[in-house]
C-alpha cells in the first residue's frame, strides 16, 4: 500500500490554531513540547507469528510480525543472516491511504525502522548463520499501520522493537550435509534497544510526537534513533522546511531523554 503525495488539507482555521498555540507554548491536545501521547504495548498478538506487537501512540496504531526462515547469505556477509523490513499502510488505517505498491513514504519508514536495527547491532546476524556461505536464519520485520493519527515512525520503530524482544525461532544444525531443524527454539538476543523519537518543526518550535494534524500544519519533521547509552544510529529529515543545528541538538537532547519513557513501555 502507499501514501498519497498530496498531504490532506486541514482547514485553515484548524491550522491557523495549532500555529498560535504553539507560539504561546501550548498544543491543541494539552500536552507540552515534549510530551508524548499515552503508549500502550502489546506482544504476541499474532499467534503464527515468531514475534509480534502491537503499538498504540495516542490513537496511532501500529502492528509488527517477524517472521524466521531458513534463507542464503549475501555473498558479501557469508557468516550472518539476513533482515528485511517491510511496510503496509492498510487503506482503512487513513485516507491519505491508497491501494498500490508501496512508494517512497511506506519505504522511507521501512529504511529508517531498518537502519535503527541494523545500525545499532541489535541482532547479532553471526548468530544466524548455520553453514557458512551457504545456510542462515533470515529475520523478516513485516509493519502492518493501522491507524494513523501521527507520528508513525516511533510507532513502527516501538513496535518493531517490542516484536524482536519477544521472538523464539526454531534451531536448525547442519547434518551430514543437510540443515535439519533440531526441534528446538531459541529466544533472539537483542544486543541493543533501539528507539526513534521524531519532532515536529514549527518554526523555531519543536514538537514531541506530533499528532497527525500537527504534521500536517508543519510539513516537516526529524527523527533519531538512539541507544540507551545515548548514542544515534539513524537520523531522518522529512520536508522543506529547514532546521537549524542548534534546534538539532536541542532535538537531539530530548530525544535521548525521553527514550526512556518507550523503552519502559517494552521492558518496564
Amino acid at each position: 500500500m502507499s501514501v498519497t503525495p498530496q498531504r490532506r488539507i486541514i482547514s485553515k482555521i484548524l491550522l491557523d490554531d495549532i500555529l498560535k498555540l504553539a507560539k504561546e507554548g501550548e498544543r491543541a491536545d494539552g500536552r507540552r513540547f515534549d510530551d508524548y501521547r499515552r503508549v500502550k504495548v502489546a506482544t504476541g498478538v499474532v499467534e503464527k507469528a515468531e514475534g509480534s506487537a502491537m503499538v498504540q501512540l495516542g490513537s496511532t496504531r501500529v502492528l509488527t510480525g517477524v517472521k524466521v526462515e531458513l534463507g542464503t547469505p549475501y555473498p558479501d556477509t557469508p557468516d550472518e543472516g539476513t533482515l528485511t523490513v517491510n511496510t503496509e499502510l492498510v487503506p482503512l488505517a487513513s485516507e491519505t491511504f491508497e491501494p498500490g505498491p508501496p512508494n517512497e513514504h511506506a519505504i522511507t519508514l521501512a529504511r529508517f525502522v531498518d537502519r535503527g536495527v541494523r545500525e545499532s547491532k541489535a541482532i547479532d546476524t553471526k548468530e544466524l548463520c548455520i553453514v557458512k556461505g551457504h545456510r542462515v536464519l533470515s529475520v523478516m520485520i513485516d509493519i502492518y499501520v493501522l491507524d494513523h493519527n501521527g507520528n508513525l515512525v516511533d510507532a513502527a520503530a516501538l513496535a518493531t522493537l517490542a516484536a524482536l524482544a519477544t521472538t523464539k525461532y526454531q534451531v536448525y544444525e547442519a547434518n551430514n550435509g543437510n540443515v535439519v531443524p533440531t526441534g528446538e527454539t531459541r529466544s533472539l538476543v537483542l544486543r541493543e534497544k533501539p528507539v526513534a523519537t521524531t519532532f515536529a518543526v514549527l518554526g523555531d518550535k519543536l514538537l514531541l510526537d506530533p499528532s497527525f494534524q500537527e504534521e500536517q500544519a508543519t510539513g516537516t519533521y526529524i527523527s533519531f534513533a538512539t541507544m540507551e547509552d545515548g548514542r544515534v544510529c539513524a537520523v531522518q529529515k522529512n520536508g522543506l522546511g529547514s532546521v537549524n543545528q542548534e534546534m538539532i541538538f536541542a532535538a537531539l537532547r530530548t530525544a535521548i531523554n525521553k527514550s526512556g519513557e518507550l523503552r519502559s513501555a517494552v521492558f518496564g
